[in-house]
């Protein structure tokens, strides 16, 4: 089984391409993100049949965000399929309803703190709190933490300051907006190399253009593996 520190973003456009794209992938890969764009497009069934025939894990990129209630009972769903990572917005209220509904089930819910695209402008715009990113972001980690997540989503520029909290003990880092060096960085602001950031504390890094764009995306894996400490 592949280095499971990677997981590779199968944003494709529906179900087929992404079985289609893990079978060229092979047993380079063994963990998959799949998310929101592809859930008219076949995502849960494509998520139920590499877990279930292919043996993979699978990390569900939902970002759920509502009351409550709305929360439990949406996460309860998606705990019925026996996957391994499902993230919701880091509002603490939200981190406790998903926790309620993962239950008694390995499902772990990791918390958005910032999404990687954004940066200081955005958070203006967006009429966020004033103040440094870094420092709002592990603010937002350590409140999810406190509110039960297992883990979050940062950017790779601070892994370092999450995995220094006293909360984020035993917890998940999982980093969007890592790039291999050269690649282009896309819609992401806030990117690192493999290497780095795993070095900075993460966990598990999620890798999409650079792989499934590749002329060879088993290949590409194989090189960003080869990357890591």
């Amino acid at each position: 089984m592949s280095d499971d520190r990677l997981i590779v973003a199968l944003d494709v456009a529906n179900a087929l391409q992404g079985l289609d794209l893990a079978a060229r992938i092979g047993d380079a890969v063994s963990f998959y993100k799949i998310g929101l764009g592809m859930l008219t497009g076949g995502g849960l069934a494509l998520a139920n049949e590499l877990k279930q025939d292919h043996g993979k894990r699978i990390f569900l990129d939902m970002k759920f965000f509502d009351i409550g209630a709305t929360v439990e009972k949406a996460v309860r769903g998606i705990a019925a399929y026996d996957l391994d990572f499902l993230t919701v917005h880091g509002d603490p209220q939200v981190v406790r309803a998903a926790k309620q509904g993962a239950a008694g089930t390995g499902l772990k819910i990791l918390a958005v703190t910032i999404l990687t695209s954004n940066d200081r402008a955005d958070l203006d715009a967006n009429l966020i709190v004033p103040g440094n990113m870094a420092d709002i972001v592990a603010t937002r980690a350590a409140r999810a933490f406190e509110a039960g997540a297992d883990g979050v989503i940062a950017s790779p520029h601070e892994a370092a300051l999450i995995r220094a909290l006293p909360e984020a003990a035993g917890r998940l880092i999982v980093t969007p907006g890592v790039r291999p060096a050269g690649s282009d960085a896309g819609d992401q602001k806030r990117i690192a190399t493999p290497a780095a950031a795993i070095a900075d504390g993460a966990d598990h890094i999620v890798v999409g253009r650079p792989v499934w764009q590749a002329p060879d995306p088993r290949a590409a894996a194989r090189a960003i593996l080869a990357e890591l400490p």
